[in-house]
């Protein structure tokens, strides 16, 4: 076999593979015509690369000595570019959770892109057709979020419990609650979006609750939203008894901030039999109460228990670097307010009981300062610490449990941050809980990802990890001889192989 170039009257050469092993002539194939010379030469080195394939051979020499055709031949194979990383792992986490069951690809690509790129739905749209080729419109968004609020919200949520449970042998009866405030980019209220207390400092701004309960760890189990301006007290039951009736639950201990501690929500607390740990405000207690914890003298590590009822305890711990942190603190607030006070920035409305205010006192009509003989009496209280429990968990296990609420902190902070829940765009109330459920999802994600980085032993945070995901790329080419579709992806530094071996990830070159 041999390559023959045949011209034509107008000029154009036509590129064959001629077979002549018979004693005659035959045009096995014919390549491909044209009057450019560089292209003829093109043509050529197809033909041979034909000759080399039917006649067994392995190699293809019109790769080598010639870099132009080389690049021409790659360029113009290549169909798409995409980033892979993000799929690749955290894709895989979603189908080990259990996600996949929930058969809507945008819900899929939702949910990872919480995680990689959290952004709005219109910048979303456009980030997925930039970096996955993947097209939505944002209507489409917005009637999936509708599609996720009608159909699948519970489901989302029970998935997740599941896997939780799994991760604790099928034994859970520790939850932590806690509460935080997500404001609008919007200037009216409605019927959930209400002006009230913030969180995040924007008062302004129409809001909602969020009521979020963890596993111990911090794995997500529960959420609920709530109008921007409900006493936050009064959700703490709502989403407890929700859940407890959702899993049919035998025993349940409740733990939460001091904030959210009530004499009605103790004594619900304690008619609905649940067992709880409560963070104590020592300073609000009655005053034989308080008399009992400062005559205790404990030192530094001691802790003590004062009974507070039939049933209810009130424990009392005693720490030298949280004293010490005390101090600082009250002495910064004192300062605020002298600074404030010489400046003549106070007022009559200041007079209240929140936070260092509480140093302030009017003299005469008109007149206010500072009561300094109050800031000396509350050193008393330095590195003290209140728990109110009705559990049989002896002080070690109740202020262990109770130490563990930062992990919840820890989940709103990510929640505002990394996935930056906050500000919240949308106005209608399915499709803020829809966006909220979103959040939920990746952030369960997250968390799991965490909990294999550490098991692995890999040393990264997830945060780390997933940007390590947003530096791998993968190329999809189209073959020139069989026009076979195969992925290349470009996995080059340390890091990248470490982790996708680390998640047994196979980044060599698969068919696709």
């Amino acid at each position: 076999m041999y390559v023959r170039k045949k011209k034509n009257s107008t000029g154009t050469i036509s590129v064959q593979v001629i077979d002549k092993s018979t004693g005659t002539y035959k045009v096995l194939k014919t390549i491909g015509s044209s009057n450019d010379p560089i292209l003829v030469n093109d043509l050529v080195k197809q033909a041979k690369n034909y000759i080399s394939k039917i006649q067994g051979q392995q190699e293809f020499d019109f790769f080598l000595g010639d870099d132009d055709y080389f690049l021409r031949t790659v360029l113009t194979s290549i169909d798409q570019v995409q980033l892979l990383g993000p799929e690749l792992l955290l894709g895989k986490l979603f189908d080990e959770i259990g996600f996949r069951s929930i058969v809507d690809d945008i819900f899929r690509h939702l949910v990872i892109t919480r995680l990689v790129y959290p952004v709005s739905k219109l910048k979303t749209t456009d980030y997925l057709f930039r970096y996955q080729g993947i097209s939505y419109e944002v209507i489409e968004i917005y009637r999936y979020l509708d599609k996720l609020h009608k159909k699948q919200r519970q489901l989302i949520q029970q998935i997740s419990y599941r896997h939780t449970l799994k991760i604790f042998n099928n034994e859970l009866s520790i939850v932590f609650y806690d509460v935080t405030t997500l404001y609008f980019e919007a200037e009216t209220e409605d019927d959930l979006r209400k002006a009230g207390f913030s969180k995040d400092g924007k008062h302004q701004n129409p809001q909602i609750l969020l009521g979020l309960l963890v596993s111990i760890n911090g794995y997500p189990l529960a959420y609920e939203i709530f109008e921007g301006n409900k006493f936050e007290g009064h959700t703490i039951l709502p989403v407890v008894e929700t859940f407890k009736k959702q899993y049919n639950l035998s025993r349940l201990v409740v733990i939460a901030d001091a904030g959210l501690l009530s004499n009605e929500n103790i004594s619900q607390l304690q008619k609905k039999g649940y067992e709880f740990i409560l963070g104590g405000r020592i300073k609000n207690e009655p005053e034989a109460i308080k008399n009992k914890i400062l005559a205790l003298s404990l030192t530094d590590g001691q802790s003590a228990e004062i009974k507070k009822g039939p049933e209810i305890k009130l424990l009392i711990s005693y720490s030298q670097k949280r004293a010490q942190k005390d101090a600082f603190n009250r002495k910064r607030g004192l300062e605020k307010l002298e600074k404030a006070l010489a400046k003549g920035k106070l007022n009559k409305q200041h007079i209240n009981k929140r936070g260092y205010n509480k140093y302030l006192t009017l003299e005469g009509e008109i007149s206010i300062s500072i009561d300094y003989q109050k800031f000396d009496q509350d050193k008393c209280w330095d590195g003290l610490k209140g728990y109110t429990t009705n559990t049989n968990m002896t002080k070690e296990e109740v202020m262990a449990n109770y130490n563990q609420l930062w992990q919840i902190e820890k989940a709103f902070r990510i929640s505002k941050t990394d996935l930056r829940i906050r500000p919240v765009y949308h106005r209608l109330k399915r499709r803020i809980e829809s966006h909220i459920c979103i959040a939920f999802c990746a952030y369960k994600i997250y968390k799991e990802l965490q909990r294999q980085l550490n098991e692995k032993k890999i040393g990264l945070s997830p945060e780390k990890a997933i940007d390590i995901l947003k530096t791998i790329y993968g190329i999809y080419l189209i073959l020139p001889q069989s026009k076979k579709k195969k992925l290349l992806l470009l996995v080059k530094q340390e890091e990248q192989v470490a982790l996708l071996k680390a998640f047994n990830i196979d980044f060599g070159c698969p068919g696709v």
